[in-house]
């Protein structure tokens, strides 16, 4: 079964991106007004661009990825000029082959081209080892899908999988659990990854690199082929054995006398560092208005004093200068803006002139 991301140009000129594992009905959807949001707004919408992936994960780690892109970066895909994609990413990133190649054609294909694949540069795996309650893989994963992440294994849970208690603590995270895989022990869970990391808080009896979580997620968007991050049991964590499988092991610097950390925020800590990496969405930034011009803060000092003046506040009389440039000391620091300036003038107005009750 193939599933799609895919570019809807709308009519406003703005590019929208979505995933689904079927083109043809959800074009006709959008293009219908049945899909709430975002389109329904701005219709017609028009397909310009699309690439088929063999998992839903892939597809969806691909829209969440271009959701991100400059419009000029959308445009340079819709194209299909890499190599403007590329110029234009703020670090090497990214083509998709069509997934009827193998990944070593990809490779292969991308070094000739001079891009490289998006399967060496896949968002990571998640794999819980003998997980034990259902509500602490469901927060897992909700932790996971706030950062883009979306594909988890488990290995050897203790209460069998599908569990009924994950769902509500997902909090919606519904993709992860769908797709979650069961795997009966780590070395079958890790089978297709060429860089494995293991969490852990307790010294182990190995050599190997220490990273912390912010190393560890640099040096993973550089490596090529799958990676994967381990989490042991909530009580137990890795055996050592399982450690041993892994190239590097991932330690959260914390407070030595109290270092116990619960699955989900143990997931979150990884999750985080890598997203940092990524273009994700985030909340808009609202420019602040400029400070108010200084004509307008001397009328609300002058106010201010004129007020004071008339109760005594300005009192033995040799002091006056200075407490008068502490008042204002403390009127110019903050930096009020006009409206701010206005509404302090108006405070002062009512004070000085209260409404009849």
């Amino acid at each position: 079964m193939a599933f799609f991301a895919y570019l809807l140009k709308c009519s406003d000129g703005r590019y929208y991106a979505g995933h689904t594992d079927d083109l043809e009905q959800r074009l006709a959807k959008h293009q219908s007004g049945l899909v709430p949001g975002y389109t329904l707004a701005r219709l017609p919408v028009t397909l310009v661009w699309s690439e088929s992936f063999q998992t839903r994960a892939d597809a969806f780690a691909f829209e969440r990825r271009i959701k991100g892109w400059s419009r000029a970066k959308k445009e340079a895909l819709i194209r299909g000029d890499w190599a403007a994609v590329q110029r234009l990413a703020k670090k090497p990133v990214l083509r998709y082959e069509a997934s009827t190649s193998s990944a070593s054609t990809q490779d292969e294909r991308g070094r000739e081209r001079g891009y490289v694949s998006l399967a060496a540069t896949l968002p990571p795996l998640i794999i819980l080892v003998r997980p034990q309650l259902g509500e602490n893989i469901g927060k897992a994963a909700r932790a996971m899908l706030n950062f883009g992440l979306t594909e988890l294994r488990l290995v050897a849970p203790r209460d069998g999988w599908p569990n009924p208690d994950a769902g509500p603590a997902a909090a919606g995270a519904d993709i992860v659990l769908e797709q979650a895989q069961v795997f009966a022990s780590v070395a079958e869970a890790v089978a297709d990854c060429a860089h494995v990391y293991a969490t852990t808080v307790r010294r182990r009896d190995l050599v190997k690199p220490v990273l912390t979580p912010e190393q560890a997620a640099a040096e993973a968007v550089t490596l090529p082929g799958r990676t994967a991050f381990l989490f042991g049991a909530e009580r137990s964590g890795l055996e050592t054995d399982e450690v041993g499988i892994a190239r590097a092991i991932v330690t959260v610097p914390i407070n030595p006398e109290f270092g116990s950390l619960n699955l989900a925020q143990a997931v979150i800590l990884i999750a985080y560092e890598w997203s940092k990496h990524q273009s994700l969405s985030q909340p808009p930034l609202s420019d602040l208005d400029p400070p108010a011009p200084q004509e307008e803060l001397e009328g609300l000092i002058a106010h201010l004093d004129g007020m004071l003046d008339k109760t005594g506040y300005f009192f033995p009389p040799d002091r006056v200068p200075t407490t008068k440039r502490s008042l204002r000391s403390v009127l110019t620091k903050p930096g009020w803006n006009s409206n701010e300036v206005r509404t302090l003038r108006g405070v002062l107005s009512a004070l000085q002139n209260p409404r009849p009750k």
